[in-house]
């Protein structure tokens, strides 16, 4: 990914990358007063790998402040219910994250009515507009809807690069179309009710058939003899989910209009500030390889 684009601009999901390490990594790393610190410990590993291979121009890690405060709890009060909230000791390594992206250069963002998601959304539609395609450094496919032109989406942990024409290759829809899949599938990592009984296959068929949610309602009284598979069982399930549908096409879709007013000076990647790191890492007690790497990082 790195080298081929210097108007390109990296947008790091961290979130997923911290949760990956709390839970991969064992919880007897610690740092010298004996706390916990494998979450920041991997999501350190993986930011100077990803920093490594990518040396970016421009880079902004996006954080989710709250799982109980975003705009979206407003709107339904279940959403992501299913979650329990972050233990102590991993709500302490959240915040040496942040300041570990901080020390390592990189522009850092949070809000709490607004979740990750919707700051990456907002940053690539600002961005956009000053000649930058995106890099979404992430593993939710709620993200591959922004994907469009030069972007592109990189599951980083599973090394696998996705552009907008191979979107519709991995959900059987194009980006643009992946809220009206999402809201007729739901997400249950969300806690996002779907319809019941309709899966990923028949949502895609569904919204590859009419072209979007809309165009599916307004040919609802049509289904029946429209060829699909079990149109008539598809008819009802959509009559009478229908309110539930379009709230979750108001959950899953990302809000683009976030309150952040980003400068290109600012996103940009100078490398990282040796003094902040070292005072971390003496912090949390981390040797000389995470150290040493992290000194040789440089952007091109």
């Amino acid at each position: 990914m790195a080298g081929s684009a210097r108007r390109r601009l990296y947008l790091i999901d961290s979130s997923i990358y911290i949760f990956r390490a709390w839970f991969s990594l064992p919880a007897g790393l610690t740092d010298p007063r004996g706390n916990p610190v494998n979450a920041v410990y991997g999501f350190a590993v993986f930011l100077t790998q990803l920093l490594e291979q990518a040396r970016p121009s421009h880079v902004a890690a996006l954080f989710d402040e709250s799982l109980t405060t975003s705009f979206r709890n407003g709107l339904f009060p279940g959403y992501k219910a299913n979650r329990e909230l972050p233990p102590a000791e991993l709500e302490r390594q959240l915040r040496w994250c942040r300041r570990l992206v901080r020390a390592a250069g990189v522009a850092e963002y949070a809000s709490t009515r607004y979740e990750a998601d919707d700051l990456i959304g907002t940053l690539a539609r600002q961005m956009r507009r000053r000649g930058f395609s995106m890099v979404y450094v992430s593993r939710d496919k709620d993200l591959l809807q922004l994907v469009q032109g030069a972007d592109r989406y990189w599951d980083f942990s599973a090394g696998r690069v996705l552009a907008a024409q191979d979107v519709r290759r991995e959900l059987g829809v194009r980006p643009r179309q992946v809220p009206d899949w999402l809201a007729l599938t739901g997400d249950r990592v969300d806690n996002i009710p779907g319809v019941p009984g309709i899966g990923a296959k028949t949502a895609a068929a569904l919204i590859d058939r009419y072209g979007s949610l809309t165009r599916v309602y307004d040919n609802l009284e049509r289904l029946p003899v429209s060829g699909l598979r079990g149109a008539g069982r598809l008819q009802r399930l959509l009559r009478d989910h229908r309110e539930q549908v379009w709230l979750a096409r108001r959950l899953v879709t990302i809000d683009t209009g976030a309150p952040l007013h980003p400068t290109t000076a600012g996103l940009r990647w100078r490398g990282p500030r040796p003094r902040a790191l070292s005072r971390l890492f003496n912090e949390l007690g981390f040797g000389p390889g995470l150290r040493q790497r992290f000194a040789a990082l440089a952007p091109h």
